[in-house]
This record gives structure tokens, C-alpha cells and sequence, in this order.
């Protein structure tokens, strides 16, 4: 599978790393480097489809089997990219 943007080093934050299922990060995780920004609201997908072409950071939100809510941020440099709790922001 092809990523539409390079990802960098993939960090976990401890909080996120403590709550979160392996597999619900691992699919996050591609949907966010192939382009699927997950649950947010069309303007903020416009935004994200934007910042692939000109370089800016990108912001997903998902959320795991248990319905908790998480992001995956990818600097506008693409040297990292980092998987959070909303409160870990």
C-alpha cells in the first residue's frame, strides 16, 4: 500500500499507548497515511487534503473499539508523526 504522505518517526504517546488497542492504531495509522482523515467535519478534511500539497501539518481523529476518542498529527516537516489522546494535546 502506497501512503499518500511519508510519516516519518511514528511516536505513541504513554496515555495513548495505555488505552488504546494495538490494531485500532495500526489501522488508524494507515487510514491516516492513505489519506482517510477519519471523523472529522468536511472543512477540516478540505484542509488536510490542502496541507498534503503545500506541506502543512495534518490532524486525523478516530476512534477505537471502545469508542474513545484519539488523533494522529503529522508535522508539516514529515519528520514525525505522533499518535495522542485528545487531553495529551
Amino acid at each position: 500500500m502506497q501512503f499518500l504522505i511519508p510519516l516519518g518517526r511514528v511516536c505513541i504517546t504513554q496515555s495513548a499507548f495505555d488505552r488504546l488497542h494495538p490494531e485500532d492504531v495500526a489501522k488508524a495509522l494507515m487510514r491516516h497515511g492513505t489519506g482517510d482523515w477519519g471523523d472529522l467535519c468536511d472543512e477540516d478534511k478540505a484542509a488536510n487534503d490542502l496541507a498534503v500539497l503545500d506541506g502543512s501539518r495534518i490532524l486525523s481523529a478516530y476512534k477505537d473499539r471502545q469508542g474513545a476518542g484519539f488523533w494522529i498529527i503529522t508535522e508539516a516537516d514529515r519528520s514525525v508523526t505522533t499518535i495522542l489522546l485528545p487531553e495529551d494535546y
